[in-house]
């Protein structure tokens, strides 16, 4: 769930094609099928970022997953979605925009269905990779797909359409995960994406021309001679993959184990030979000199941190309100819908401030709100739903929804003509990397902190991780407040900019 101001002209995500591009429809209206098409698969995929979230107890009963396992449920799609985010751009780019979706679209489709067969953990853990490359081929190619579709006032409501569809899937996916588990069991929260997928791939084939979306090596100046950056995208997701790991096993192993620093000593050396490999490569996928610009590093530190909690305060929730609470998966659903509503309102509050205030106030002071929230979440772990759960989540939430678009508009402030597509394609890829790092530390904190000895019971121990959880959660907002007021520009975004959920 990604909060960004929109651009007049660009579209979010990396890297995507422009309209008129050799081979790309002609400038004109055009039916809304292909956007109603790709809008389809989009939602599925966004879904699947909070819907599993609500079955995750579920999951862990039926194949017998302790909570080191659940983790990588949601870990391993959030790594290989953000971690390969720019790669599907690239490859929207060279291949084309309609080869790229419906690859990623079928991709995703099978391993959704191999998720919901899946006999084991490992089983669905590998799906669960599967699906996160499905989702990072298919995500920019289907905004690449708009982009060549539609021009001028059309593509203005094709991409608040588009925003409409992103944060209308973070509010279903907890509802539907709560529903479609309780009725139908967990499995359904994967298989549902089956039909769909095969429905929207067919649509796709009769209703996107085929060379929508193209900028490719040979097709003007903008594609020619450009290649896939696999060496990179694979080290960056080694890298993080390593990182995560070392988190995970902290359980089972501590912080100081052989296994543990290896695991970080690994994940560092493969991050920085990206580095390398970035500097090195003739098309890198992260060009070296977007690293030289403050406001883009300000803000995607700012998302990466923001998201995590976020992402941390889910997962670490719908384990608390199901297995300490006794709440019934739809009624966990149910139970995160105000916090969603409150991120929603909070944006449209920063949409107002930020020409007012900039963007480094705003970040700071959501911040400082999010702290806060964790500060009231973690002082009443142990307690009910309305009393102790509810006000945390609804001011945690507020801080979250002023966040997210200041950061954006830090990044996108120095971003050239011509780069503003690297640039939010960064945030997205901080916002998924973010959102994996952020269920790992607060997976790895809440299960050291719940197997102390004053722990008399799984639930006591769960309730103790959550303290703890959030108590990190309250350190890591308020550290990143003061980055925001070192680092974040006094940005205002400029007129016609309006803020929005992606």
């Amino acid at each position: 769930m990604l909060i960004s101001p929109r651009p007049r002209s660009r579209a979010h995500g990396p890297a995507p094609a422009r309209a008129g591009a050799a081979g790309a429809p002609a400038p004109g209206r055009r039916p809304w099928t292909a956007l109603a098409v790709v809008g389809a698969a989009q939602f599925m995929v966004i879904l699947d970022m909070t819907v599993v979230n609500v079955a995750l107890p579920s999951i862990g009963r039926s194949l017998h997953v302790g909570p080191a396992g659940l983790q990588w449920v949601v870990t391993t799609y959030l790594l290989f979605t953000g971690g390969l985010m720019l790669l599907g751009g690239r490859a929207a780019d060279v291949l084309g925009g309609r080869r790229m979706f419906l690859a990623g679209l079928a991709v995703f489709t099978l391993a959704s269905l191999a998720s919901g067969l899946a006999p084991s953990e490992a089983t669905l853990i590998v799906a669960r990779g599967a699906q996160g490359l499905g989702a990072a081929l298919l995500s920019p190619a289907a905004l690449a797909v708009i982009t060549a579709l539609y021009a001028g006032a059309q593509r203005t409501a094709a991409l608040a359409a588009w925003g409409a569809l992103a944060s209308g899937g973070a509010a279903v996916g907890v509802v539907a995960g709560g529903l479609l588990t309780s009725g139908l069991g967990w499995r359904s929260v994967f298989l549902i994406n089956v039909p769909v997928g095969v429905a929207a791939a067919l649509a796709a084939l009769h209703v996107i021309p085929a060379r929508s979306g193209r900028a490719a090596a040979g097709a003007g100046p903008a594609g020619r001679g450009r290649r896939l950056d696999i060496p990179g995208a694979l080290l960056v997701v080694a890298g993080l993959g390593a990182v995560v790991a070392a988190l995970a096993g902290t359980q089972q192993h501590g912080w100081a184990a052989g296994r543990t620093i290896a695991l970080l000593a690994a994940g560092v050396i493969l991050l920085a030979g990206f580095a390398v490999t970035e500097r090195l490569a003739a098309d890198p996928l992260l060009p070296p000199r977007t690293w030289r610009s403050r406001p883009l590093t300000a803000g995607m530190t700012v998302m990466l941190g923001a998201t995590g909690i976020l992402v941390g305060t889910f997962y670490l929730n719908t384990l608390y309100l199901q297995d300490v609470l006794g709440a019934a998966p739809v009624t966990a659903g149910a139970q995160f819908l105000p916090m969603v509503a409150v991120i929603g309102v909070a944006a449209h509050l920063a949409g107002r401030l930020l020409p007012r205030l900039g963007a480094r106030v705003v970040a700071a002071a959501g911040l400082a709100v999010v702290a806060a929230g964790a500060v009231l979440l973690a002082s009443q772990a142990g307690g009910g739903y309305a009393a102790a759960v509810l006000p945390g989540l609804l001011v945690l939430g507020a801080g979250v929804g002023l966040v997210f678009p200041a950061a954006t508009v830090s990044a996108m402030s120095d971003a050239r003509a011509g780069q503003e597509g690297l640039s939010s394609g960064m945030m997205t890829t901080a916002h998924e990397i973010g959102a994996a790092l952020g269920v790992a530390v607060f997976a790895a904190v809440g299960a050291v902190a719940g197997s102390g000895g004053a722990t008399a019971t799984a639930a006591a121990g769960l309730a103790a991780g959550y303290r703890h959880g959030f108590a990190v959660a309250a350190v890591v907002a308020a550290v990143l407040a003061i980055v925001a007021l070192l680092a974040v520009p006094a940005a205002r975004p400029a007129a016609g900019q309006r803020a929005g959920l992606h």
